[in-house]
């Protein structure tokens, strides 16, 4: 009798990794029509905190984790960084390339799962001096595979720079509100807060990224405890952390758009190095 293969083990955790990839897929090029090198969003919140953190120097050869059409990857080589980017989405691979055709040297755009931490590993250990994934790691349904893989993968003293939503204000159990009322001396004044609810046990659900786009996609939201947690367990430590919020000035036909809240920060930006 032929020997039958194993049953597998998390069917539906597989399902759901899949269902997650092939949303991605459908509406690569919507976001990438839409995102560009960055829309507001990232430019004024992201990619800052993120360039500060990160401090790439010229010649160094850096990992851009999720790296969708490519737009972090065009910055690291603008700055002079030796970049190889990936994403588990091969539509936003070849949009990544078309973007970055003309680009010397190149950057080398790879199709690979970051949950995958063998598959990680085959990039190279000990290769990258550091490290990046920009606002993707709460699209993940697994992070572990990744920081287990990222303290083999960089050199001894690179770092890893994240950037996600706020897991404390910009999360799928946010509600923002905004209220009008009196202050002391009687004039008429505008408040904006976050309400938040199931922050350490929020389940994973679907939710739009951007207005207008065609399907919404999964969310994983971690605590602050269970994020940096897993940091921790794989042997990273945390010593750098920016919550960039918007600076008064902005403005938006969206009464709870994000450019309102000056003073509650929608991302947070952290730098990791292995022990």
């Amino acid at each position: 009798m032929a020997a039958q293969p194993p049953p597998d083990p998390d069917p539906a955790g597989r399902a759901l990794a899949a269902d997650v990839q092939a949303i991605w897929e459908r509406k690569a090029a919507f976001w990438d029509e839409r995102m560009t090198e960055g829309d507001t969003f990232h430019r004024t919140l992201v990619h800052p905190a993120t360039d500060r953190l990160l401090a790439v120097q010229p010649g160094e050869t850096v990992l851009d984790i999720a790296c969708g059409n490519g737009q972090v990857a065009r910055r690291l080589a603008a700055q002079g960084a030796r970049v190889t980017a990936f994403d588990f989405s091969s539509a936003f691979v070849e949009l990544a390339r078309a973007r970055s055709a003309d680009l010397q040297p190149p950057i080398e755009y790879l199709v690979l799962d970051a949950t995958d931490r063998e598959a990680l590993l085959g990039l190279g250990r000990g290769r990258f001096d550091a490290a990046v994934c920009g606002m993707a790691l709460m699209d993940m349904a697994e992070i572990d595979p990744l920081l287990a893989a990222l303290v083999e993968l960089l050199k001894p003293g690179g770092r890893f720079v994240f950037s996600v939503l706020h897991p404390c204000f910009n999360a799928p159990g946010a509600v923002l509100v905004m209220e009008e009322g009196e202050d002391a001396a009687g004039r008429l004044v505008t408040t904006y807060s976050v309400r938040m609810k199931r922050y350490l046990t929020a389940p994973p659900s679907k939710g739009a990224g951007m207005p207008n786009e065609p399907e919404p996609h999964w969310y994983f939201p971690r605590p602050l405890s269970a994020l940096l947690g897993a940091a921790f367990r794989a042997g990273l430590v945390l010593d750098g952390l920016e919550e960039p919020a918007f600076p008064p000035g902005f403005t938006s036909q969206r009464p709870l758009s994000w450019v309102h809240f000056y003073d509650i920060p929608p991302v947070l930006v952290a730098r990791l190095r292995p022990r």
